[in-house]
């Protein structure tokens, strides 16, 4: 049975995001973007460091990376809920256009950018279908074009997911199988559903060797960082403050409750990034900042 959790951020960071997993990567991409977007090589612009982690540079653990005819990709795995995550999809969305983008370059240089989100819970209502793609539409004809075909937003959440081992059909059932039940799977008896793929068999044989000691013991750190703020978050919720998303923020203003508040954006400091923060708790950035 994998001991890792492959949906705790810091070992998908490292599972998909290191050079030696591209591969990986390359086949999980492929599995969410159409046909006529497949990948072959990928470059990765923020792989996964341990130094950097610890040096506080890879707060966020999202994945960067552009292939060999200039797309670029953002991925990333969210598995605390996270109420306004639609709003920053877009915005790291858009800092990763913003990006493209050097001295004395041209607009017409922009590439297609593809921002790809792996949420543990659940975000677009009244849909149980698990992955939902996001472009540009003409809302005349209701028909996406060329001409703004460089944009894409994919959501996949993977609690909709509900296919049994005999349904899965794709390679995005079995990544998504592998992500969500990664704890029933033996590197000795993987399913007949899952053996047929490479990559996926490949990342159940390395995701329990992935850490060192010093990493193992920040996987663990972060799993119960992550405990602590989901307890936190549900007591919220039991205590109606959070009811009503920017609603439930004024209700406990009124209710006396900012210092509970500050209690739950300091706990997030470590593992969440300020605008994060900002956004689960109704806080201003220069609050929070003030915190650290």
């Amino acid at each position: 049975m994998c001991r890792i959790n492959p949906r705790v951020d810091f070992a998908f960071k490292k599972l998909f995001g290191s050079e030696e997993n591209k591969d990986l990567l390359i086949s999980l991409i492929n599995a969410i973007i159409s046909p006529t977007d497949q990948i072959t090589e990928i470059e990765l612009k923020n792989p996964y460091s341990l130094a950097n982690y610890r040096a506080g540079k890879m707060s966020i653990m999202d994945i960067k990376a552009r292939d060999k005819t200039g797309k670029w990709f953002n991925v990333e795995m969210q598995i605390s809920e996270d109420f306004y995550y639609d709003k920053r999809a877009i915005y790291y969305w858009a800092k990763l256009v913003a990006e493209q983008l050097g001295d004395g370059m041209k607009y017409r240089e922009l590439k297609k950018t593809f921002s790809i989100n792996i949420l543990d819970f659940d975000l677009i209502p009244d849909t149980d279908t698990f992955h939902n793609l996001y472009k540009i539409l003409n809302v005349k004809t209701g028909q996406a074009d060329t001409l703004h075909d460089v944009f894409e937003m994919h959501y996949v959440e993977l609690s909709k997911f509900k296919k049994a081992y005999h349904e899965i059909a794709t390679t995005l059932d079995r990544w998504t199988t592998f992500l969500t039940r990664a704890h029933e799977l033996d590197k000795n008896n993987v399913p007949i559903e899952l053996a047929v793929d490479k990559e996926i068999v490949k990342a159940i044989e390395v995701v329990d060797r992935l850490f060192d000691d010093d990493e193992r013991q920040i996987y663990e750190t972060r799993m119960q960082a992550l405990a602590d703020v989901e307890s936190q978050i549900s007591s919220a919720w039991d205590k109606g403050w959070l009811e009503g998303r920017e609603e439930g923020i004024e209700k406990g203003i009124e209710a006396g409750i900012e210092k509970e508040k500050l209690n739950l954006a300091r706990s997030l400091l470590d593992i969440l990034d300020v605008e994060t923060i900002a956004f689960k708790t109704g806080l201003s950035q220069k609050e929070i900042e003030q915190l650290k």
